[in-house]
């Protein structure tokens, strides 16, 4: 579904991506871990565009991503953002049904609030939250209302960007086993990003290692113990002896 074939990306004289080759099946969930700062998030950036490559191809179902019509191509996405990125003077079905009510996706108002309801049901939120403020919810349910916006359009393509970061573990359990959920029921293809290694157990099909701009290593979650390879058994493990060096 998606397929990045020698991708560069520099910000100045700071080299992010140095050559990224990855392809990420469809109907599966790939997990893209990595330490901070290793450009995990200019890798989601760079397929919907919002950051230009420098060189190197990224193509969705086989075409180009930075062609064609973009409101058509973006319309296959969804997307949850690390910190909820919520709109604080929306209510949260507006907040759901966001793309719904605007643009090539749009639906009559009180089809569009049905929807956003029938969705934070699907994450476990009852009705009554629908009127609320994201202000006035904690931290996971912001959580579960950025997930319903995510899924509110039946995207065909989803990213995850950190989706449990700021959440204790219970909660992080919850969301992990929510998205696990919604991805195979929707069949939809899945790309994440997370330094947390309970997440990319609990969510990945598949797993790819990006340090120093490129990828390290990639092959399927149930080979990631038994890889060999230095990067990401020191990531897994947490040590601070092996190849990544330990800023301190």
């Amino acid at each position: 579904m998606i397929t990045f074939e020698n991708v560069h990306k520099s910000f100045g004289p700071k080299h992010v991506l140095r050559g990224v080759d990855l392809e990420v099946p469809k109907g599966e969930s790939m997990v893209i871990i990595g330490g901070s700062g290793t450009g995990k998030s200019v890798t989601l950036k760079c397929v919907l565009g919002l950051l230009t490559p420098d060189q190197g191809t990224i193509t969705v179902d086989g075409n180009d991503a930075t062609k064609g019509d973009r409101d058509a191509f973006l319309a296959r996405f969804g997307m949850l953002f690390q910190g909820g990125a919520l709109f604080d003077s929306l209510t949260v079905w507006q907040n759901v049904a966001f793309r719904l009510l605007r643009g090539s996706l749009k639906r009559p108002k009180a089809e569009a609030r049905e929807i956003a309801i029938e969705k934070l049901r699907r994450v476990g939120l009852t009705p009554d939250v629908a009127d609320l403020f994201p202000s006035e919810l904690s931290g996971g349910m912001q959580k579960r209302v950025g997930l319903a916006r995510a899924i509110a359009a039946e995207p065909e393509i989803i990213f995850f960007d950190e989706p449990t970061t700021g959440l204790d573990p219970i909660m992080s359990g919850v969301i992990n086993d929510l998205i696990r959920e919604i991805v195979v029921e929707m069949g939809a293809t899945a790309m994440t990003i997370t330094h947390d290694m309970t997440s990319v157990r609990a969510i990945a099909d598949k797993v790819a290692m990006l340090h120093d701009g490129v990828i390290q290593w990639t092959g399927p979650v149930n080979e990631m113990d038994t890889s060999g390879d230095p990067y990401l058994t020191q990531f897994i493990s947490g040590s601070a002896e092996g190849p990544i060096e330990a800023v301190r």
